[in-house]
């Protein structure tokens, strides 16, 4: 399940946003103040940060800065009180994946993680016609997969949901995850299919190949 960094200073907004995350499926860690935010955020744990500019120690533009001068391509969403649109500007032009103001509604809030979630997983992912790992290669252009020296014919369900893996190799993802960009929003989030299919390409491709790591997902070995 994605895991989320709450980077706010205020333990009544804080906790009103990690308990609505955990509600809606995700996991949630909280940052204080800057030291600990960056610290965290550059530790690689997370999939999102939701940034408050009114940080101790740092002003919130000063972590963004940082982070991305570090090369940290985590989605960061900006949380706080400053509506000025210079603030907004420089918050964008710092590397901000979005920004929303205070006071919000946890709803809004919510569809704008999902989608800077959804952008992130699909962003920069670079286009080649063979995607490999170990002794499997992927060939996007015929929709086959070959194991050594032998090809092996996958559905479309299940040659797309080996893509995914193939493209973030060592990358746990979630079942939400899965679901959504492999079946989109038709199926029931309790569905067991991800189960399923995970079992299906682990039978044609290696039992090994694809590890569960409990209670977050799955991972395609890296090495």
């Amino acid at each position: 399940m994605p895991h989320i960094l709450i980077a706010e200073d205020e333990p009544r907004i804080s906790g009103f946003i990690e308990k609505g995350l955990k509600a809606n499926g995700f996991t949630a860690a909280i940052a204080e103040d800057a030291d600990t935010a960056l610290d965290l955020a550059l530790g690689g744990n997370f999939d999102l940060m939701i940034l408050d500019l009114g940080l101790p120690g740092k002003d919130g533009l000063e972590v963004l800065e940082h982070l991305r001068g570090q090369g940290e391509r985590l989605p960061i969403i900006i949380l706080t009180a400053r509506d000025d649109i210079q603030y907004k500007v420089a918050g964008f032009e710092g590397g901000a994946d979005d920004y929303l103001t205070k006071p919000f509604r946890f709803e809004e809030l919510l569809v704008r993680i999902k989608a800077r979630l959804r952008d992130h997983l699909s962003a920069s992912v670079q286009e080649e016609t063979v995607l490999q790992a170990g002794d499997i290669q992927l060939d996007l252009r015929t929709r086959q997969a070959k194991v050594g020296d032998v090809w092996v014919e996958l559905p479309s369900r299940e040659f797309i949901l080996a893509e995914m893996f193939f493209r973030y190799p060592g990358r746990v993802l979630s079942r939400e995850q899965l679901l959504d960009r492999v079946w989109g929003y038709d199926y029931d989030p309790g569905s067991n299919i991800v189960d399923v299919y995970v079992g299906y390409l682990r039978k044609k491709l290696g039992s090994s190949l694809i590890e569960t790591v409990r209670g977050m997902g799955y991972r395609l070995r890296n090495g």
